[in-house]
């Protein structure tokens, strides 16, 4: 760690790290371990954090991400937001499809940023804070597949929509972002055409983010 950095606060954002990455939660013990810190250093970490709502300890000892996180995030969602608007005008133009940012929130997916293209005669209209499963549509699975550090895209056809089809993929290598960039069309999608824009919105994103 550089001599200008704060030890303290570097474990502390670690904690954040891993409970994010860790729905279930993990002890003390268990935290302490994937840290690679002491066990009463953790403990000291693990109270501070949850004096300020970013942890909590169930009444098994598990510790997990707090609700406060949240308040953080929202902050952050109009940058992100403003940053991502530009590139999904770009990919709409460019594919004739309804273009979005789809980020993970509360356990779902919700749609943080659409914009639609302005020269087709019809369009899916799709809009901003529509949340669903993750399970449910491109988007939210093309996020299922980040996680596993899977990069290429996602299909869907009528999973949200009666007759939409729609292509996402996942925003991989921004730190503490879960999020994916698709279109959704009424229209055919040629996914060997759609797709490399969709990849290109990306790579764009995350270089903008980086």
């Amino acid at each position: 760690m550089a001599a200008e950095t704060s030890q303290t606060l570097d474990r502390g954002l670690r904690v954040l790290e891993v409970l994010a990455a860790t729905p279930a939660g993990l002890t003390v013990t268990e935290l302490s371990a994937a840290l690679g810190i002491n066990r009463t250093v953790t403990h000291r970490l693990v109270t501070t954090l949850a004096e300020h709502a970013l942890v909590r300890r169930d009444e098994a000892g598990r510790v997990t991400a707090g609700l406060g996180l949240l308040r953080l995030a929202v902050g952050v969602q109009p940058v992100l937001r403003d940053a991502t608007l530009p590139l999904l005008r770009e990919l709409a133009e460019v594919t004739g499809c309804t273009a979005h940012l789809t980020v993970v929130d509360s356990g779902e997916a919700l749609a943080l940023a659409v914009v639609e293209p302005s020269w087709t005669d019809f369009h899916v209209s799709y809009r901003v804070g529509a949340r669903h499963p993750l399970e449910q549509g491109a988007a939210g699975r093309a996020i299922l597949a980040g996680r596993s550090g899977t990069g290429g895209p996602v299909v869907s056809d009528g999973e949200l929509q009666a007759g939409a089809h729609g292509l996402a993929a996942p925003v991989l290598g921004v730190l503490g972002l879960e999020a994916s960039i698709g279109v959704i069309t009424l229209g055919s999608l040629e996914a060997d055409k759609v797709g490399p824009a969709v990849g290109a919105a990306v790579a764009a994103l995350v270089q903008r983010l980086g």
